[in-house]
């Protein structure tokens, strides 16, 4: 835990990224696989949606960009985690927060944290298994923050609705992955679990070449066949909604699917194609929102 001075020390860095953030989130937003807040929701909707988007963002920007070493990172997410349960935050997206969504729990926002001070001491993960077990802390909550948004959460922890929310978040997760091989690999982080790597033949020296070899295409698109089979599972979250809520976690959905198209448009290529497989068409993302909008209840 951090305590003391090092908190005051370490708060300027989440400041820092949080003030310099406004252009940059809006691009974030722009290239998400999924609508972080469709237009046609309404204003105090798309508000707190893009203030939770714009903490969620920061958390991921101190794991990933913040400066230093690993241990300094820690320490600035483990900051901004004090200042999130802050009766005043100091941050300027977590006093938006605060002002637009004070009704949201802070458990989620602990385990985003939670996974990104993992990804300062986690460079890879054996088994799906083990991949499933990093994406319930750095995906999951983002759906049941969601759904405490529109007021739709379960209070039953072990309910179908929020398994197939935490479906479908875990398959957004893995989809970015696939996505983001090259970028992930330049951090030192490998998201294609490593039994995977090993019954396609794909070394890790792979992930640096120019172009993605044809074992390395076919590791990509299985995985995107899993993460496809996950959405599938949890499209049936919608059918459970009703309202701006429904429409929102089907534009989720569609992204999702989009996604998959984006990964196969380019063949697995996610090396020599990487900028054209991640980001989904709007188009494509427009033909599979009326599916997702259908969906039955879990």
């Amino acid at each position: 835990m951090v305590r003391g001075n090092a908190v005051g020390d370490t708060a300027g860095t989440a400041d820092a990224a949080a003030a310099s953030s406004g252009a940059r989130l809006r691009s974030a937003e722009a290239a998400e696989n999924f609508p972080v807040a469709l237009r046609v929701l309404p204003t105090r909707h798309r508000t707190r949606l893009r203030a939770v988007y714009a903490v969620v963002r920061t958390i991921d920007d101190l794991g990933d960009e913040g400066p230093g070493t690993p241990a300094e990172r820690v320490a600035a997410l483990e900051a901004f985690r004090a200042d999130l349960h802050s009766p005043r935050p100091r941050s300027p997206v977590l006093a938006a927060l605060a002002r637009d969504a004070p009704d949201l729990p802070t458990e989620p926002f602990d385990r985003l944290i939670a996974a990104n001070v993992q990804d300062q001491h986690v460079a890879s993960y054996p088994t799906w298994d083990a991949l499933l077990g990093y994406c319930a802390l750095s995906a999951d909550p983002i759906g049941r923050i969601v759904l405490a948004l529109f007021g739709a959460a379960p209070a039953d922890p072990a309910s179908p609705v929020l398994r197939a929310s935490d479906a479908v978040c875990t398959a957004l997760q893995v989809l970015e992955h696939c996505q983001d091989v090259r970028e992930d690999r330049a951090r030192g982080r490998v998201y294609l679990p490593a039994e995977d790597l090993d019954a396609f033949g794909v070394a890790v020296e792979e992930l640096d070449r120019p172009v993605a070899t044809t074992r390395l295409r076919g590791l990509v698109l299985y995985e995107t066949e899993r993460a496809e089979r996950l959405l599938d599972e949890g499209a049936a979250v919608v059918g459970a909604l009703r309202g701006w809520a429904r429409l929102a976690v089907a534009g989720y959905v569609a992204g999702g699917r989009a996604a998959v198209d984006a990964l196969r448009r380019v063949d697995g290529d996610v090396l020599g194609r990487a900028e054209e497989a991640a980001h989904s068409r709007r188009r494509d993302v427009l033909r599979h929102l009326p599916r997702a909008v259908r969906a039955s209840r879990p």
